[in-house]
């Protein structure tokens, strides 16, 4: 199990269109095969502000995300555009405790 941890810093006043964007983009990205969690939280102090938390099967299923019409169109073209700054990681899954 692949855990990507986004965080999206829209420019200042740009927050109501990016949360347009992704409430769209959430729709799509949960549909794909190997999504198996896409959620997008917005700061409450700072609406400008966003982190995705996103799980996939696996790594292959992540890069046929990024790969996507709709990662594509939303992210990369719509999104991007907007964004003062935007950071990414890769995370593993521990498996529960021995």
């Amino acid at each position: 199990m692949l855990t990507i941890i986004a965080r999206y810093k829209a420019k200042p006043g740009s927050g109501d269109a990016v949360a347009e964007v992704l409430a769209r983009h959430i729709v799509a990205t949960r549909a794909e095969k190997g999504c198996v969690a896409f959620d997008v939280a917005r700061s409450i102090e700072n609406p400008d502000e966003f982190v995705l938390y996103e799980k996939y099967l696996d790594d292959a299923a992540f890069e046929a995300h990024r790969e996507s019409p709709h990662f594509k169109q939303n992210i990369l073209g719509a999104v991007v555009p907007m964004l003062e700054e935007r950071a990414w990681q890769r995370y593993e899954e521990l498996a529960p405790g021995a």
